[in-house]
């Protein structure tokens, strides 16, 4: 395509979370996931998810900047070097960028703008199409 850069990072592809998924399908409550599966990105945006619909603002934010950072760990062990895509497409990838977007919110409700900004951003640069895609999930 004309203006790609066809030397660009390939997409990152996290790798499946089969107990998270599992546990949750089974009825498991976010917080029992998230005791079970402390690294889980998914597990942490649920929860700030969660404490949001309730109106525990900085809840909500704690929980999701826990998200951000085990999303974080979890891209750079997948290769991820900080910038290139995160494609919403890719399942086990959305627990990341939900929790991006978590954040973004809930900083938002607390009004650090800097920060939503800055996520709002990041998810752009992971996934144009992640923001949309949340909020019409939500």
């Amino acid at each position: 395509m004309i203006g790609e850069n066809l030397l660009g990072p390939e997409p990152t592809r996290l790798a499946p979370e089969p107990q998270v998924v599992s546990a949750l399908a089974a009825g498991e409550s976010p917080e029992q996931v998230a005791r079970m599966h402390p690294e889980s990105p998914l597990a942490w945006a649920l929860l700030a998810e969660q404490a949001d619909a309730e109106g525990r603002d900085i809840e909500s934010y704690a929980f999701a900047r826990v998200g951000y950072h085990r999303g974080l760990d979890s891209l750079r062990k997948s290769g991820w070097r900080g910038a290139g895509p995160i494609p919403w497409e890719h399942e086990p990838n959305r627990g990341v960028l939900r929790a991006l977007y978590a954040l973004r919110r809930a900083a938002g409700r607390i009004g650090e703008t800097a920060e939503v900004d800055r996520l709002t951003e990041f998810l752009n640069g992971a996934d144009a199409t992640a923001i949309a895609r949340i909020e019409e999930s939500a």
